[in-house]
């Protein structure tokens, strides 16, 4: 669906309810880079990073794999971008991948607090952009994830990323993640990409060894 997988110099946005498959999908694609030879940065804003997931995904692999992905574990919205904004100070030729997981989490946390709607929103807003701008100038690929927010519209319900107009304008690719109502099958549908003039999905499952294709 993604013509081979995450594109250097792209911002790939992933969003989708919790428990859709965001982090795994995010860990496979940082132990698939670290595979065939290269490093990983992966900012983990969630705190929802396990090595017990990274031992499981990179199977056999995982000696090999682990010292090449850098974890960053910002614990407040300040400290994600003190990361941002210092990637460029760590990014050598051997990084390919910049993985943070979920670029609005710690944004979602401060939106409760008193008149900071708008400098938070600015902030979010600068963040993405730097990470876009690494993405085309260090040649590297961007995978952001997102949660999600109801809204509604009309009588009806849907989903749509948390900050949803800064992260899909800087976004090349966007990739939505949805439950099935099935137990570990999961939908993903692409909205945006490059090369595709139309949404297209498929289907996964999540399962110990990260995800895989699911044929209905």
């Amino acid at each position: 669906m993604l013509d081979g997988g995450l594109a250097v110099g792209d911002v790939t946005l992933v969003y989708g309810e919790a428990e859709t498959g965001k982090t795994a999908l995010a860990i496979q694609c940082a132990v698939n880079t670290a595979r065939v030879g290269y490093k990983v940065i992966f900012v983990d804003s969630d705190g929802t990073f396990s090595p017990v997931r990274l031992s499981q995904i990179a199977g056999k692999d995982i000696d090999e794999v682990a010292p090449s992905i850098t974890l960053v574990k910002p614990t407040v919205f300040q400290e994600q971008a003190l990361a941002i904004d210092r990637l460029d100070e760590y990014l050598t030729k051997t990084v390919r991948l910049v993985a943070v997981d979920t670029v609005t989490s710690r944004y979602r946390l401060e939106l409760g607090k008193p008149k900071k709607t708008f400098t938070l929103n600015r902030e979010l807003g600068r963040q993405v952009a730097c990470l876009a701008q690494i993405a085309k100038t260090r040649k590297v690929a961007v995978l952001i994830n997102s949660q999600v927010r109801n809204v509604f519209l009309e009588g009806m319900v849907t989903m749509e990323p948390v900050a949803n107009r800064v992260l899909k304008f800087w976004a090349d690719i966007v990739l939505n993640l949805k439950h099935t109502g099935q137990s570990r099958i999961m939908k993903a549908v692409l909205e945006k990409h490059p090369e595709r003039k139309r949404p297209i999905s498929c289907y996964f499952i999540i399962g110990e060894t990260g995800i895989r294709d699911y044929r209905r």
